[in-house]
């Protein structure tokens, strides 16, 4: 019944706009994030299980009316398309590409090689013990064949591999690595070229702004195509704070990424309005902690929304700045309440990353941006 009344009360919210704007609802396009910023590049968001099933009627109306492109959260990651050996499950997958096309949205793949959420089975024998090279690239052409060759020309393009690279710039020590060492990046993009030739494939990864993180994806992308293999743009994910990253650092990997010869995403936008996780292991439980870590459980004060929303229009100009290498901006999801930012790292924290708030409103600076355009 609840869902519903929500599905009632959103319609009957988007014709009471149009009515008072003096417009019939079908008489005109609606002023849109995607009207406004047009070509400049896709903007996008990732969608739940849940959203994609229909169990979020308010966020869908406004995915439908201001985004052109979405990203499966979780659907598409190992541990749930691809659970047992020998066993695919393509349903999730299905209806989220199903929607994006009913939608005419550009789809993209959500990712294809990455440690975490990783199926149990896929790096390691009947023992428990690692793989050995020849069974695991034979499990990885498995894997990316049969998941992008099921997809072929219907999704854009895919994250072929995710955050195989330490803030140091070391290659992170994922089963992967250990087993394949780099080459397992290349035969991840080479069997992800072989099953859809026509795809876009990128590399994905967090705190791209750092310096040596920023040389070694360069390193990356080099080394694919000096093997002539196909890689069409770095994925920066955006997740941010209040406080970091610096934006001229976030510019400099910007314009690094686009020296190397490929094209610049923001995936994975959202920005904390919170203060910084602690991770001493000391305090974790105390109660003093978990209140310094959740000071705004009833909502955003107005001072703290002013510098969010300021600080989240100073990086979208930065990519308008740079939209001529910059192909799409997505956002980890539409709307504050399913944010994966909350309950993290304490139960019952509460915070406010996103574009739209927990009523599915769009945030002021969002709201400025689809008003007055870019």
């Amino acid at each position: 019944m609840k869902g519903h009344y929500q599905t009632f009360l959103c319609a009957a919210t988007s014709l009471l706009i149009a009515c008072g704007s003096g417009k019939h609802p079908h008489a005109a396009v609606e002023p849109s994030l995607k009207g406004a910023i047009g070509d400049k590049f896709l903007i996008g968001t990732a969608l739940s299980v849940g959203q994609t099933a229909g169990r979020d009627s308010c966020a869908l109306l406004q995915v439908k009316r201001h985004f052109n492109a979405i990203v499966a959260e979780n659907c598409m990651k190992s541990e749930v398309i691809h659970p047992e050996e020998g066993r695919f499950n393509f349903t999730d997958a299905d209806r989220l590409l199903r929607f994006g096309e009913e939608n005419g949205m550009v789809v993209t793949g959500h990712c294809l090689i990455w440690h975490s959420q990783l199926s149990s089975w896929f790096c390691v024998d009947e023992k428990g013990g690692k793989v050995s090279p020849e069974v695991l690239k034979e499990r990885m052409k498995n894997h990316i064949s049969t998941i992008v060759g099921r997809y072929k020309g219907r999704i854009k393009g895919w994250d072929v591999v995710n955050e195989a690279i330490e803030s140091d710039g070391s290659w992170r020590k994922t089963p992967f690595y250990e087993i394949l060492g780099e080459e397992y990046l290349l035969l991840a993009f080479q069997y992800a070229h072989e099953a859809d030739p026509d795809a876009e494939l990128y590399y994905n990864d967090f705190s791209m702004d750092g310096k040596a993180k920023r040389d070694k994806v360069v390193e990356l992308v080099k080394m694919l195509k000096e093997h002539g293999l196909r890689i069409d743009a770095v994925g920066m994910q955006g997740h941010m704070g209040l406080n970091y990253p610096k934006i001229e650092d976030f510019e400099a990997s910007i314009l690094a990424f686009s020296r190397a010869g490929v094209k610049v995403m923001i995936t994975e936008w959202d920005m904390s309005a919170l203060p910084d996780v602690y991770t001493g292991a000391n305090i974790a439980n105390t109660v003093a902690y978990k209140n310094s870590l959740n000071p705004y459980p009833e909502g955003l004060p107005d001072s703290v929304s002013q510098v969010w929303n300021n600080r989240m229009k100073e990086f979208f100009n930065l990519f308008l700045k740079h939209s001529d290498v910059i192909t799409r901006v997505t956002a980890w999801g539409v709307s504050d309440g399913n944010s994966w930012k909350n309950n993290f790292p304490v139960r019952g924290r509460v915070d406010y990353p996103l574009l739209f708030d927990r009523n599915c409103r769009p945030k002021p600076f969002v709201e400025e941006l689809i008003e007055n355009g870019i």
